[in-house]
């Protein structure tokens, strides 16, 4: 049985807290029989009741501890319950933690992952369902990393801790109850799915983990319905972001997706990038308005399969 992405993520962390003394795990309400709003820290507190730590309901204080964890030489890694509340600590992690890499004289590595459950099609409401990625692109000293529903989230924690840079990490929260890996009809070629056995050049579409689904959705449409084949390149690093591997693909049309609103986001940091490289591109984002309740028009604000198929169309 293939195991869902909530359950990968959390025995990834069991696997680091059990591999590193030195880790601890802070947020609100992680701490088991609760585990956490989306229980991916289920049972954790139980194994590491020392290093598991529920928190009082302050994301600038838990942050902030968490920055004097990795600052005294330890590895932390913080909870936020919704990224929509990581704007609440954005002190800490702009102007402390990703600050405190360079200014004191010597390099300091800042061993901290800083997660964020983000995005909507959860009924939510508007200050629960955003996608504020963009709003920590550009920090200097700063990674920004979503969680991508084809690869094991272990290799990427092991990775951002052991970078010495600290790292704010989105996990959409639709992708904690999918099976994680690749469905059938596509193949994974490193960070880039493909149609299985098909030449899929006519077009690439380039989108963060959280949009998977649905830009796979819309690729299955485009090929039944107007025999169009292509590619999905999901990175799982945004900032900074590495052109190559979009660069190698020989599509003819690029189409970058994301699923927050219009004006200075990721998407548009990356379209600039590739037009830089003289390749034709398109931009494709949510409605620039708040993320309503109702269902009906949360779908329509936010990207869907039928709105990337028409952007491509």
């Amino acid at each position: 049985m293939t195991a869902r992405v909530a359950d990968a993520l959390n025995a990834a962390l069991g696997t680091l807290l059990a591999e590193d003394p030195t880790l601890y795990l802070l947020g609100e309400d992680i701490t088991d029989p609760y585990g956490g709003a989306f229980k991916v820290t289920r049972g954790l507190s139980t194994r590491f009741p020392d290093r598991v730590l529920g928190t009082p309901i302050s994301e600038s204080a838990i942050v902030g501890v968490a920055n004097g964890l990795a600052l005294a030489g330890d590895k932390a890694i913080v909870e936020i319950m919704f990224a929509d509340f990581a704007l609440l600590a954005f002190d800490q992690i702009v102007n402390v933690a990703a600050k405190s890499t360079a200014m004191f004289g010597r390099p300091v590595p800042m061993p901290l992952i800083v997660r964020c459950p983000t995005g909507g099609n959860r009924g939510y409401g508007p200050t629960h369902s955003q996608s504020p990625q963009k709003h920590f692109l550009g920090v200097p000293g700063l990674d920004v990393h979503e969680l991508s529903p084809f690869h094991s989230p272990l290799p990427a924690l092991r990775s951002m801790l052991g970078s010495g840079r600290p790292a704010v990490l989105f996990e959409d929260k639709v992708l904690y109850g999918r099976p994680l890996g690749v469905p059938r009809l596509f193949a994974l070629r490193e960070d880039t799915v493909v149609i299985d056995g098909a030449p899929c050049d006519d077009y690439l579409i380039v989108a963060p983990g959280g949009l998977a689904h649905r830009a796979l959705e819309a690729m299955e449409t485009l090929l039944r319905r107007y025999e169009l084949c292509g590619a999905l390149h999901v990175p799982t690093r945004l900032y900074p972001w590495d052109p190559a591997p979009v660069l190698r693909h020989p599509a003819r049309r690029i189409l970058v997706v994301d699923d927050g609103p219009p004006g200075a986001s990721w998407a548009t940091e990356v379209a600039y990038r590739l037009r830089d490289c003289g390749r034709p591109v398109r931009v494709l984002h949510a409605a620039d308005t708040v993320v309503p309740t109702a269902a009906h028009l949360e779908r329509s604000v936010l990207v869907q399969a039928a709105t990337i198929v028409g952007a491509l169309r």
